[in-house]
This record gives structure tokens, C-alpha cells and sequence, in this order.
């Protein structure tokens, strides 16, 4: 793995008593390769899964488990003091409770309730668990008080189930957590600015309870609030999506393109950065219907018009200093395609994404972009979490507004061409 700001930063990571405590394992293997310092706490629980020997030859240190210890007599405090980041793999709903209420029942969850660090959390558990309203709420408060949380996935469970709260990939989980240590590595560069996001896809009426609408599950925009909350911008998040927003972000919800442009139009008016990351609807009904259509009135006659181009009307209203950014999903002649809307729109960046790659674009936890600059560079982001191809925009927009220049992967863009008119937040 590619060493990269999280390179030297310091993680806590903790293993609770849960069946997916073994892929703790990889998890930890992981961050050590990408030059992490790993510090292991298990807790009693989690040995009954797996052994303190296999942490300890693969991490940076060797396991602690003890808040009893001749060496140090306040571990906990020390770990979090130290930490740049706590992480607990998996997450149990027995910790998930603790951690909620303020219950200190062992030296992993005294580490989290001593820390300044980010915590990050991934659940896994069944889903008989994972669905009880008293789990449901105690990550809704932890979530409110800014910890991080990698949800479980679908899948087999133990005990040949399947469904909700299968430990998230660890592929996933290390990419979120080299994330927040590249925020932390960044630290707050973004201190002082107004960044207006927008995310999801519109909703469009056909009757009271048909709409038009795409497949945007509004991940990368709010990764893209996230982010630059964390660098210490003050973010308004304009969404369609119903997903959790980080505390302390601004969220203002719509649901057509009418209401998203409204909103933007009037946020964007005092923004430093503007981030038009939702998937518009490109048509509307002109007449929605006001009662619901009936199978028995026969097949309706739907007659659409063209929503307003949001984007293009930021270009045309930016003001000077202010750095726009713009999202093109395509399916192909990608590059081509986001340069023409990047010229047309009066952008800064088109961030383009074939959304027909494997593991890229719409619904997924991961993505993989070009970042087209008016300036003519062109930086490619591989396959990574939304979080990170977050910083890396980011990044990019420091840069336009006066910071150093991101390292690797930026050439200067060649191709021209395409002309179609959508936007899109993967």
C-alpha cells in the first residue's frame, strides 16, 4: 500500500468480543503497511476469538488489555493522549451501549471516554441486534457527538444468516480510517471558509406518489461536507439523501431540482467554495398530475421539460475568489465529456467518474475520479473511499485558493469534446 499523509500518525485500535474480531486482523496488517503505528487494546471478550499473540507480532506494540498495569497506572489516558485516531473493529452493541451512556467497564472504552482523538466505530453484530431501536439510538447519539460510524454491510452472518450487519469490508474500513488521518495531517486548512455541498439525487412528481429520479444514494457530497468540516470549514449541505449528516454541518433538506436550485442559489451567494456534487434531475413533467393515476385511465401521456441547470447558473452568478466545483458521472467518453461541461459551466473543476466501473459511482462506499482543472491539469484518484476522493478534491481547491500543490498523479488534460448537460453525485 501507498504511504501517504497518514504515514507516521498513531492509531488505537480496538477489538471487542464479536465473531468478526478476526478481521481485525487484516485491518491491522493493513495500517501497518501504510506506515501507520498500530497500538492494539483487546478487551477480555475479544479473546475468546482471537489471540493477543497475532496482534501483537503484526501491530506496532504489543497487546494491552488491562487498566491494572505496575508500568503505567493511567493507561487509558495515555492511549488517548496519544492516539490520532481510535478505532474498534468490530464494534459490539455491548461497547456501542457503554460508549453511548458513559460507562467505563474496561480499558478500551475508558480509552474512548478519555480521548480528544476522532473515534471511529464499525458495528457488526446480527441483525436481530443491528435493527433494535435501543442499538439504532445509541449510534444516533454518538453520531451527534461527531463519532465516526462504518456501517455494517448486508451479508452472511454467523450461524449461516444473512442479512444486516455484517462487518463492513476491511478494505473499506482502512480506507476511512487513512482518511480522517489525512484530515488530521491536513489539519484545519480549510479554517475560516464557507463551503456550500450539495448531494443526492432530485426527486421529480409524476402524481402524488410517482417521481422521477436516478440512482444517487448522495455518499460522495456528504463526504465531501464531511471532509471539509473536519479541515475546519463552516459547510452547508444542500440533500436529497435521508443518510445521517456529521454535527456541526448546516443541512438543508429539498427534494426537486427547483428547491435544490433555490437553496443553492441563495447559500452559495456568501460561499468561498461552492461543491455541486447532487445528480439533477435533467427533465420534469410539466403538468404533474394532482391526484394519483389510475392503471384503470389507461397508459398517460408524460410530457417532461428541462429542470434548470444549477451548475451553469453558479458559473454564470460565481463571484470573484469563489471556487466552484462540478460532478460528472459518465458511462463513456468520460474525460472528453467533463471537459466540455468544465469550459461551459465556468468551473474551476469537473470531477468525472465512469459509474459503469466495478465498485465506482452510484450506492457504493468507494469511487474512483479525474479531477479536470481549468488550468489544464488533470489528477487522477484510484479507487479509494468517497471520504478520501473528498480530501482530494479538497486538496485540489487549496490549491486554487492559494495553498501547495497536491503531489502525484496530475498531468495536463488534452481532450476536448462532448456536450450533454447532466450532473451527477454518485
Amino acid at each position: 500500500m501507498t504511504r501517504g499523509p497518514a504515514a507516521g500518525k498513531t492509531v488505537v485500535l480496538g477489538v471487542t468480543g464479536g465473531i468478526a474480531a478476526y478481521k481485525a486482523v487484516e485491518v491491522c496488517r493493513r495500517l501497518v503497511d501504510a506506515g501507520v503505528h498500530v497500538v492494539p487494546v483487546l478487551t477480555e471478550d475479544a479473546t475468546r476469538f482471537v489471540g493477543e499473540v497475532t496482534f501483537s507480532a503484526l501491530a506496532s506494540e504489543p497487546v494491552q488489555k488491562s487498566m491494572w498495569s505496575e508500568a503505567d497506572p493511567i493507561p487509558h489516558t495515555r492511549l488517548g493522549q496519544r492516539a490520532d485516531l481510535v478505532l474498534v473493529v468490530p464494534a459490539t452493541a455491548r461497547f456501542l451501549g457503554c460508549y453511548a451512556n458513559g460507562i467505563s467497564d474496561g480499558l478500551l472504552s475508558a480509552t474512548v471516554l478519555a480521548t480528544r482523538a476522532p473515534v471511529m466505530v464499525c458495528p457488526a453484530m446480527h441483525t436481530e441486534m443491528w435493527e433494535h431501536p435501543a442499538v439504532q439510538e445509541n449510534l444516533a447519539t454518538l453520531r451527534r457527538r461527531q463519532v465516526l460510524v462504518v456501517d455494517p454491510a448486508q451479508g452472511r452472518l454467523a450461524g449461516g444468516d444473512v442479512g444486516a450487519g455484517r462487518l463492513a469490508d476491511p478494505d473499506d474500513i482502512v480506507a476511512a480510517a487513512l482518511a480522517v488521518l489525512g484530515s488530521v495531517a491536513r489539519g484545519q486548512d480549510l479554517a475560516g471558509r464557507r463551503v456550500v455541498v450539495s448531494a443526492g439525487g432530485t426527486r421529480e412528481p409524476i402524481d402524488p406518489v410517482r417521481f422521477i429520479s436516478n440512482r444517487s444514494s448522495g455518499k460522495q457530497g456528504h463526504a465531501v461536507a464531511e471532509a471539509a468540516a473536519t479541515r475546519g470549514a463552516e459547510v452547508v449541505l444542500v440533500t436529497t439523501a435521508t443518510r445521517p449528516a456529521p454535527a456541526g454541518i448546516d443541512v438543508v433538506k429539498v427534494e426537486t431540482a427547483a428547491e435544490m436550485e433555490a437553496a443553492m442559489l441563495e447559500h452559495s451567494a456568501a460561499a468561498d467554495i461552492v461543491v455541486m456534487a447532487a445528480a439533477v434531475a435533467d427533465f420534469r413533467l410539466k403538468a404533474p398530475a394532482d391526484t394519483k393515476l389510475s392503471k384503470a385511465d389507461g397508459v398517460p401521456e408524460l410530457v417532461l421539460e428541462p429542470t434548470p441547470d444549477i451548475l451553469a447558473e453558479l458559473g454564470r452568478r460565481r463571484r470573484d475568489g469563489q471556487v466552484l466545483v462540478g460532478f460528472a458521472a459518465e458511462t463513456h467518453d468520460m474525460t472528453s465529456r467533463a471537459a466540455s461541461k468544465l469550459r461551459g459551466k465556468n468551473l474551476d473543476f469537473m470531477v468525472a467518474n465512469d459509474v459503469s466501473a466495478q465498485h465506482v459511482g452510484f450506492d457504493h462506499d468507494t469511487n474512483a475520479v479525474t479531477i479536470l482543472g481549468s488550468d489544464g491539469t488533470c489528477r487522477e484518484i484510484p479507487l479509494t473511499s468517497k471520504l478520501e476522493v473528498a480530501h482530494a478534491i479538497l486538496d485540489s481547491v487549496i490549491v486554487r485558493l492559494g495553498g501547495q500543490r497536491p503531489g502525484g498523479g496530475i498531468r495536463r488534460a488534452g481532450a476536448s469534446g462532448g456536450d450533454d448537460n447532466s450532473r451527477r453525485d454518485s
